[in-house]
């Protein structure tokens, strides 16, 4: 079975010279289909510069990432770009909603770049605002918005054009404790019931329980952790 994400030997250098700094470090790893992964590590340590590479928004130094097979350093930078937009769902740690648009526009508006049909993008939209109890919100603005119902808007946005890979990137960080564990035990259940593959980046070590398993980060450089050493 060809994984759904294979990272090999990232390396994300800034500067040059004496000012160089390694971001992250030689990380590789493999996410395979209906597996949710966890990324933590303290503020600084490569978490979210790592999230960048593997989803194309960000250039590695060196190594390679396939996503479903495709290695991203042989498509252009357009070709990454739509590539991106069907393939790829992000959900941000500030939501990035558009503020002049509704709930149901800021789902279907980023889907205007994938190869997905625009009707099939609505049709999913409805799918997606109903099972993410959002239905009776659609057409309001994010500012009429909850902090968890914008996540629950951003949660949609990436899963409305079908993608094989989501990354999220902080989700509880607007978010008190208990409506934390609710976003993310939503999104281990989109995920994993869709059949998609996941990686959360999460400084909260409570969230990793919703994951299949964890990476720590540290200092750019990557290793597995086990349950019993997150918690020593």
């Amino acid at each position: 079975m060809t994984p759904a994400l294979s990272a090999s030997n990232l390396t994300k250098i800034y500067g040059s010279d004496h000012t160089a700094v390694t971001a992250v470090d030689d990380a590789s790893f493999e996410l395979a289909p209906d597996e949710f992964i966890a990324l933590v590590g303290p503020s600084g340590s490569g978490k979210t510069t790592l999230l960048s590479m593997v989803g194309g928004l960000l250039t590695p130094t060196s190594g390679s990432v396939l996503v479903g097979g495709n290695d991203l350093s042989e498509l252009s930078g357009r070709d990454r770009t739509r590539f991106r937009a069907t393939n790829v769902g992000f959900v941000f740690q500030a939501f990035n909603l558009v503020p002049f648009l509704t709930a149901r526009e800021n789902m279907t508006m980023m889907a205007s770049l994938s190869h997905v049909d625009r009707g099939v993008i609505e049709d999913r939209a409805t799918e997606l605002l109903r099972d993410l109890g959002l239905s009776d919100r659609e057409k309001n603005l994010p500012e009429e918005l909850s902090g968890g119902e914008r996540q629950r808007v951003a949660i949609g946005r990436a899963l409305v054009t079908d993608p094989d890979l989501i990354l999220v990137d902080e989700p509880t960080a607007s978010l008190d404790s208990e409506r934390g564990a609710q976003v993310v035990e939503m999104l281990a259940n989109e995920i994993k019931g869709r059949g998609k593959a996941g990686i959360m980046v999460t400084h909260d070590l409570r969230m990793v329980d919703y994951t299949d398993r964890t990476l720590n980060i540290s200092d750019g450089s990557l290793v597995e952790r086990t349950p019993d050493s997150l918690t020593a």
